[in-house]
């Protein structure tokens, strides 16, 4: 086979393309709106989770949301009230001695509970 007869198979089927598509298609109705029906419902399945489903499940799921937020928790703890192991960030940010968040609310905590026993 040469190239002029590949050229002549090429120039058959596109004869035979446009000859199809002016032929009108007849479907059936029922088919058309069983296609119809099957095109929404994959439609439907299709859409996409919202914003926050689409967070929690690229963080791993619940379990990993929840490691999360314990995690967050933990360090705001340990970032405003220290423990006596490590030293105070603002200390070391403003350069300055600061006293710790837990220690003004226990001892304002103290006094409050002794004033109140006594009334």
């Amino acid at each position: 086979m040469n190239m002029a007869d590949k050229g002549d198979d090429h120039h058959d089927l596109e004869a035979m393309f446009a000859a199809a598509r002016q032929r009108p298609v007849d479907v059936p109705n029922d088919l058309m709106a069983r296609v119809l029906a099957d095109a929404d419902r994959i439609a439907a399945m299709r859409r996409p989770a919202p914003l926050w489903q689409q967070v929690r499940d690229a963080l791993g799921g619940w379990p990993a949301v929840g490691g999360l937020v314990a995690a967050s928790v933990a360090g705001v703890w340990i970032g405003v009230a220290p423990p006596s192991a490590l030293p105070d960030p603002a200390e070391l940010f403003f350069g300055t001695q600061t006293s710790s968040v837990s220690d003004t609310l226990s001892d304002g905590f103290f006094d409050m509970a002794a004033i109140l026993e006594e009334s």
